[in-house]
């Protein structure tokens, strides 16, 4: 029987003994002489590998092995594509433009040749392959025919091609908004000159400065103030909206009392609510509710939730105001006995241009972009605004904060 030394090709070729040897050198070893003539084990090395497709070319280009990786790849077994020229694998307008030849002449004069292009499959489907030729040589330097690994980038373009393309989107979307902003920026200029003047001449005229007016022509002037001011808060809306989606609003962030935010914005309805014989009334706020954030912002979103509430409930009904906390956070509720919000629309009424009132009555005037510009200056500030509501009961809005500290 062979000894075992003998039979293994890492041995040194003594025996074995209790304590381990130290190995020997690779280059001292038949495993070194069997790599170095090509032999048996380089064979299955190559021909074990699955993820890249490793196979020879005569000088010509035509495919003298395959290993189970180009299998995979190509479709082909290699009963069926060795002997077959390597351009089978190249579309008709590279074979027409003699591209596989001019590979094999590339490599043979660098030494090299790598690209990344399409190839074809057995099922004549495409693929994104990478492909490296290198000429294989003979020890006088006879060229012998070419060594090609080829690899399936598929995926990888995909996800490039596509990050590509989500780049562009964006770019193309943060063009558009920069000059959306613009656009709205120059119109709000354009059109808030001339309504101004006419609010100007309005109140002149109101004041008698042009003469005695009857009180049918102070109806009409009231009638264009009351005109003048919507579309003053309609232009508000669109550019306020597109400073939001351009991301270009700033936050000027303090500690704010919910109570005083209460006390300042109240009084501005009363004039509309009382018009409407609607009853506004506060609930006794505790001043400790201190909160984190905008005070203009804040003030902005409590007159819109208000202004809502007293233009959706009908006459001699009731807007409360009141205030809560928690540990965290505290909030302002705006509560109203209005004709509520059917449950499938709650979400709805937050999304731009929304106005679920157009759909019940012509009188319910505006842009749909108040509550839209609310909820994202409440996430501006780390805060939340949401809305509880039945239909025939009224509805609650709440403006959540972060408290200080």
């Amino acid at each position: 029987m062979a000894d075992k030394a003998e039979r293994n090709p890492l041995s040194n070729g003594s025996k074995s003994s209790d304590a381990p040897s130290e190995p020997a050198p690779i280059a001292k070893t038949r495993m070194a002489e069997t790599i170095r003539h090509g032999g048996r084990i380089y064979q299955l090395m190559v021909e074990s590998v699955h993820d890249y497709a490793i196979f020879m070319l005569d000088p010509a280009g035509y495919i003298a092995s395959w290993n189970k990786g180009a299998q995979k790849i190509k479709g082909y077994t290699a009963d069926e594509i060795i002997g077959q020229h390597f351009s089978i694998f190249y579309k008709p307008e590279d074979i027409a433009i003699g591209h596989p030849q001019r590979e094999l002449e590339i490599a043979t004069a660098e030494g090299r040749f790598e690209e990344e292009r399409p190839r074809l499959r057995k099922d004549g489907s495409e693929f994104w392959a990478n492909v490296v030729i290198t000429p294989v040589r003979d020890e006088d330097g006879t060229l012998v025919g070419f060594a090609k690994v080829t690899r399936d980038l598929t995926e990888r373009r995909a996800a490039e091609q596509k990050a590509i393309e989500d780049a562009r989107r964006v770019a193309m979307s943060e063009s558009a908004n920069v000059a959306k902003t613009e656009f709205l920026a120059a119109m709000s200029h354009e059109l808030r000159t001339p309504l101004n003047a006419i609010g100007g001449y309005t109140d002149l005229l109101s004041l008698g400065i042009g003469g005695s007016i009857t009180p049918q022509q102070t109806e009409y002037l009231e009638r264009i103030r009351r005109s003048q001011q919507h579309l003053l808060g309609v232009i508000s809306d669109l550019l306020n909206f597109s400073r939001i989606e351009g991301g270009q609003l700033t936050y000027d962030f303090a500690p704010l009392s919910l109570s005083h935010v209460i006390e300042r914005v109240v009084p501005m309805v009363e004039p509309q609510a009382a018009t409407k014989s609607i009853s506004l009334t506060i609930d006794a706020a505790d001043s400790n509710f201190i909160v984190f954030g905008d005070r203009a912002k804040v003030d902005q979103i409590l007159l819109n939730l208000l202004s809502n509430a007293v233009k959706f409930t009908g006459s001699n009904g009731t807007v409360r105001v009141r205030s809560k906390g928690s540990e965290k956070t505290a909030s302002i509720e705006v509560i109203d006995t209005g004709a509520g919000i059917p449950a499938d629309k709650l979400h709805a009424i937050f999304e731009p241009f929304v106005q679920l009132g157009r759909s019940l009555s012509s009188a319910h005037e505006g842009t749909g972009l108040g509550l839209a510009i609310s909820r994202e200056l409440a996430r501006g500030m780390n805060g939340e605004l949401t809305v509880s509501s039945k239909v025939g009961s009224g509805s609650t809005f709440t403006l959540t904060l972060p408290r200080e500290g």
